[in-house]
């Protein structure tokens, strides 16, 4: 397989390394600090254990000053779009 395929492999570990480089951090304890979560949760997603959500992106966003789609490119998520995992229903109309 060559390299430019390999880049592309979604990753999310790539993208926690991308953000101790961008802090100049040196451990995951102190990313886990920086983005005010739980160490269990940054070696987890290290791990492959919890994906990382909207939520968790756009946290990530707040906190870097990344656009959620840098950090998605960064993890190797190359999808145009994302969809909601639940359907938003439009508010009905209350005549009372």
């Amino acid at each position: 397989m060559n390299q430019a395929k390999m880049s592309t492999k979604y990753n999310p570990a790539g993208m926690l390394d991308a953000l101790l480089r961008h802090f100049g951090l040196d451990s995951d304890g102190a990313l886990s600090r920086r983005l005010k979560v739980a160490k269990r949760v940054i070696r987890d997603i290290r791990d492959g254990r919890m994906a990382i959500g909207g939520s968790m992106l756009l946290w990530m966003q707040e906190v870097t000053g990344i656009s959620v789609n840098e950090l998605r490119y960064m993890m190797g998520d190359r999808r145009a779009t994302c969809r909601l995992a639940y359907a938003i229903r439009p508010a009905m109309n209350r005549s009372n």
